[in-house]
């Protein structure tokens, strides 16, 4: 199974959304949030898990890389 998340930073915390899958968590640093998914996932899809089942999870990150300007010349 390939759970999908969407994460962004609110300006206060880091943010994991499912994507197609009712889950969301956060967390202060990177790291936290991404304990934080496993630890989501791990109780969200527990039956699964203890049948046996392999969760891979994805992460997709949104940030800010910079504005673009176009350069006008003389």
């Amino acid at each position: 199974m390939l759970i999908k998340f969407e994460i962004y930073n609110d300006g206060e915390f880091w943010c994991a959304r499912g994507i197609g899958v009712d889950i969301f968590t956060q967390g202060r640093t990177p790291d936290e949030l991404m304990e934080n998914i496993r630890e989501a996932v791990g109780l969200h899809y527990e039956d699964s898990i203890d049948a046996g089942e392999q969760i891979t999870i994805v992460s997709l990150t949104e940030f800010q890389v910079g504005s673009v300007a176009k350069i006008s010349s003389c």
